[in-house]
């Protein structure tokens, strides 16, 4: 019989020997590509369109448009993705919370019947009598944990609550970027429109000279046909655009969690593209690399992934809980008495001796610890190569900005220098419009190279992991 003597010197034994917490005690390896040098320091695609100083965290702000800070608001208030991340985050609140619980634990019941036993089973007496029973009382236990399998729980469910939190602050990122996309796409698409219209009405002025013409027997009805065809090629284009800069606004209406059908109408009179008036701040690798959502939720995995060989290890030792419970079971008629009233006190012990399952166990542990570290490095190498990349493009597109803007200017210059000969009856007015057709062509690939480097910010942003944090 257990006394409460036994019971306190088994419990001061165990406070002598003291907790110990098994497994690996979490730390980024050594190994990992993230400490490497060469991912922390500068990026080599960044230029003289780059600066070294930090992301801001409202990045879109840079664009210095109230219209879009309004937009980005209203996305990351309403947009379903996010209330979904949201869910999931406040999911891994409640695991987290169970973890952290689970070393104490109370029950209470209490259970009344009538009960009829069979004559059969008393040797057949006769005139048994139905009588009440009943069953009540608590009982508390609280697991020592002495080797660390609860704490190592724990941190896993810790380390997954906080890759819950990045991933929520990931869809933040990709929100905010697909909303700037998507209002860029209508002020782009509104400036091609815009061009679009000026070149329609200069092919319907030459369609219109043409036709003079050949009223006049100075030119070909088959020129005539030409210039018709022109103009209707040019028109055929107008409404490309307009579907392109309708489904922008269908877009930017879901991503603020409302019907296609309420996207909002005055979006579409923008017609000038975004703008950054200053170098592209992009820091470095280091604070890119701790910025990133889909780089911290690797690590966090990583490091749920080592506290789960601890959780694997402890079953290798016993498992102690000291649990005491007092109640009152019996006849209804004997409740409370010393005929009915129980109370227990004292220790528990569980422990698996297969010892063959438990090392197999730590070795699934292990290898997922070694899969998880293999993610977290892909992660960070996939991070690093998009900021490169986006960069890259960026300058490049910045290249071709300048020769079609030279192009462009030498185009206007041409098209003005034939009007003043076209006043001084130097050439026709043919003449003059063709040179007006090629400004504008040179005007249109400009346009068109603009929505590119818009893509190419949005990108690099998108890359650097900005935008997430409150």
């Amino acid at each position: 019989m257990v006394t409460l003597r036994s019971t306190l010197a088994t419990l001061a034994c165990v406070a002598v020997a003291g907790c110990a917490t098994v497994g690996p005690d979490y730390r980024v390896p050594a190994k990992a590509v993230v400490n490497a040098s060469s991912a922390q320091g500068g990026f080599v695609s960044a230029s003289a369109a780059t600066s070294a100083a930090p992301l801001p965290d409202h990045w879109w702000k840079l664009y210095d448009d109230p219209v879009l800070d309004r937009l980005i608001e209203q996305s990351l208030a309403a947009n379903t993705q996010l209330r979904f991340a949201e869910a999931n985050l406040q999911h891994s609140d409640g695991l987290l919370a169970a973890a952290q619980a689970q070393r104490f634990s109370a029950t209470v019941d209490a259970a009344t019947a009538w009960n009829h036993p069979s004559e059969e089973a008393v040797l057949k007496r006769v005139g048994v009598t139905p009588y009440q029973n009943y069953n009540g009382g608590i009982a508390v236990s609280y697991d020592l944990d002495l080797f660390g399998a609860i704490r190592r729980g724990v941190e896993a469910a810790g380390a997954d609550n906080e890759a819950a939190a990045a991933a929520r602050d990931l869809v933040r990122v990709n929100v905010a970027a697909q909303t700037v996309q998507a209002y860029a796409d209508i002020c782009n698409a509104g400036h091609e429109i815009t061009l679009m219209q000026k070149r329609i009405a200069i092919e319907q002025d030459n369609a219109r000279m043409t036709q003079e013409l050949v009223s006049h027997g100075r030119a070909s009805p088959l020129d005539f046909t030409r210039q018709r065809n022109a103009v209707a090629t040019t028109q055929a284009q107008l409404p490309q655009l307009q579907a392109v800069q309708r489904n922008a606004a269908f877009r930017l209406a879901t991503l603020a969690g409302r019907p296609p059908a309420d996207f909002d109408r005055a979006l579409l009179t923008c017609n000038e593209p975004l703008h950054v008036d200053r170098p592209l701040p992009v820091g470095n690798g280091q604070a890119m690399l701790k910025r990133r959502p889909d780089v911290r939720a690797a690590e966090r995995h990583l490091a749920a992934a080592t506290a789960r060989i601890g959780v694997a290890t402890a079953a290798l030792y016993p498992d102690i809980r000291f649990g005491v419970s007092v109640g009152s079971t019996g006849k209804a008629v004997d409740a409370l008495t010393g005929y009915t009233n129980r109370y227990a006190i004292g220790p528990s012990i569980s422990w698996n001796l297969n010892r063959n399952a438990v090392r197999a166990r730590i070795e699934q542990a292990n290898a997922q610890s070694q899969a998880s570290l293999a993610a977290f490095d892909g992660t960070v190498l996939n991070a690093l190569r998009e900021v490169e990349t986006s960069l890259d493009n960026y300058t490049a597109d910045l290249d071709r900005q300048d020769q079609l803007q030279a192009a462009r200017d030498s185009a206007a210059s041409r098209a003005a220098q034939m009007e003043e000969l076209q006043k001084g009856g130097r050439v026709d007015s043919l003449t003059l419009l063709a040179a007006e057709r090629d400004r504008w062509t040179a005007e249109q690939a400009l346009a068109a190279n603009e929505a590119a480097l818009n893509r190419d910010q949005i990108g690099v942003f998108l890359a650097l992991g900005g935008g997430w944090q409150r």
